[in-house]
């Protein structure tokens, strides 16, 4: 008996197909599942553009369809995905933009209503973790965590620097970020992401240090599941990771750990870590949701998004200890070949 035959099949939708030099998590995320044993999967791809490449590597996405932005609000949304769900039976929906999470969130039981399960943190978990407020949530969970202040105006940049020193990183609510080292610099920083992102921004204090990124799963109940750490190799202009490493190191694990514990983390997360000279592990950011190097999870042995759809299933998932040490991964980019009509049947109708 064939192998797909054995097994049951399963629709699932994924967002952030953008796998760009500023990749979303989705692709990766969609490996991953194409890993798992359990299930013969269809992958709906949900977009938000045309051009997001992830909708044309067909291998991997059997069907895609356009979500309309988020700032177009939870009924815009909710109202297309019913289209979706009457076209495709969905029965797990995977978001990985941090811009979207609120309204998936906010719908969850809509959601449900119509057999789409997810598993997503809670608001309040999304609210403690946002950039304004992580050095409240270091003080209150006894994590490090650098100081930082919310800039409304690129007026107040001054009177940050006095209070942070120089560098600064300044840093878009949700995306981008940049290393300043004078005013002039920061102006320059300030007009560009608050164009981008709109403001506030967020000022925050400049560790020197080694980065590391470490990829998590939260059960809700206060486990991390699976937890793996990546030793950045090689850093786009961007800041992402174009090459890393898996890394054996009890502390970074233990750091994971109680962040899932205080937190009762309910899904995937990353935790952005620089390391000082002294082995200070401070938390940069804490993403909510899976990073775009998540695939490296599963290659090393913990197949994180695999697990994440099992416990939107309510499916049992056992704990995950061991992984590959010394795992690498290097990104890279090529020429993926469509042809101009499936271009225009997704810019004119929104699906393909």
């Amino acid at each position: 008996m064939p192998l797909s035959a054995a097994r049951p099949r399963l629709t699932v939708a994924v967002t952030g197909l953008n796998a760009t030099d500023s990749p979303g998590p989705g692709v990766a995320v969609i490996r991953a599942l194409r890993e798992t044993p359990d299930f013969d999967l269809r992958i709906v791809g949900l977009s938000y553009e045309a051009l997001e490449p992830g909708i044309y590597l067909r291998e991997l996405v059997d069907r895609t369809y356009q979500l309309p932005y988020p700032s177009a609000g939870t009924a815009a949304l909710l109202e297309r995905l019913r289209y979706i769900r009457e076209q495709e039976d969905v029965a797990v929906l995977i978001p990985n933009f941090d811009a979207e999470l609120y309204n998936f969130i906010k719908l969850a039981p809509q959601l449900r209503a119509l057999g789409i399960q997810t598993f997503l943190p809670t608001l309040a978990q999304l609210e403690a973790r946002d950039k304004l407020n992580l050095p409240a949530f270091g003080t209150a969970h006894g994590l490090h965590v650098p100081a930082s202040r919310p800039l409304h105006h690129a007026a107040e940049l001054a009177t940050a620097a006095e209070t942070l020193g120089w560098p600064l990183v300044l840093k878009g609510r949700y995306y981008d970020a940049t290393v300043v080292h004078s005013l002039a610099q920061a102006e320059q920083s300030f007009l560009r992401l608050s164009g981008l992102w709109g403001v506030p921004l967020i000022a925050q204090q400049f560790v020197a240090g080694q980065e590391i990124n470490i990829a998590g799963l939260g059960d809700g109940h206060g486990r991390a599941l699976s937890v793996v750490p990546m030793r950045k190799l090689t850093i786009t202009d961007k800041g992402k990771a174009w090459a890393g490493i898996t890394l054996a190191d009890e502390a970074l694990l233990a750091l994971a750990r109680r962040f899932a514990e205080a937190t009762q983390w309910r899904g995937g997360f990353e935790l952005e870590i620089m390391r000082s000279a002294s082995g200070e592990l401070f938390i940069m950011e804490i993403n909510p949701r899976f990073p775009a190097w998540i695939y490296l999870t599963a290659a090393a042995g913990q197949n994180q998004p695999a697990a994440l759809l099992r416990l939107a299933l309510g499916l049992p998932v056992t704990m995950m200890e061991e992984y590959a040490v010394g795992k690498m991964f290097v990104r890279y980019a090529w020429d993926l070949i469509t042809d101009h009509t499936q271009f225009q049947q997704v810019a004119a109708l929104g699906e393909l």
